[in-house]
């Protein structure tokens, strides 16, 4: 895994990650359980794709939701057979960005095969402000 990018940011400095990001193809963040997860997701909809924050919500009984040209999956307690079997692969091949919460290796190596560009973004606590790893086609 290349480390390509890391940011130590507070909520109202998310912009200054997001403006790095791609709008399209895929990004898998990993952190813990309220990491910020779902709130990076609705700052990237709101600053890359215009949508209302409070629309996005984690899909996390759905598995994905689309938003216009965000596509936003929460995997946490699927693995790729499932959603091999649910026909999700297929939704990845739709253009705009993909952000799947809780994407694990196995998921990441499947979708390697497509030579999809595929980001990594590691989230974890630091108290008062997060740290994000950014890894690029990990």
């Amino acid at each position: 895994m290349l480390k390509k990018f890391e940011f130590d940011l507070r909520e109202n400095e998310l912009d200054k990650l997001i403006k790095i990001l791609p709008n399209s193809g895929i990004l898998v963040l990993n952190g813990d359980v309220g990491a910020g997860k779902t709130t990076l997701t609705k700052k990237i909809g709101r600053i890359k794709f215009n949508i209302d924050e409070e629309k996005i919500n984690s899909p996390t009984f759905s598995i994905m939701q689309s938003y216009n040209r965000l596509h936003h999956y929460d995997i946490y307690n699927t693995n790729l057979e499932e959603i091999l079997i649910n026909g999700l692969i297929e939704n990845f091949f739709e253009d705009g960005l993909h952000i799947i919460e809780w994407g694990d290796e196995k998921l990441m190596n499947y979708l390697k095969k497509f030579d999809f560009e595929i980001y990594v973004i590691k989230i974890s606590d630091l108290k008062d402000k997060r740290k994000y790893e950014v890894f690029l086609n990990a």
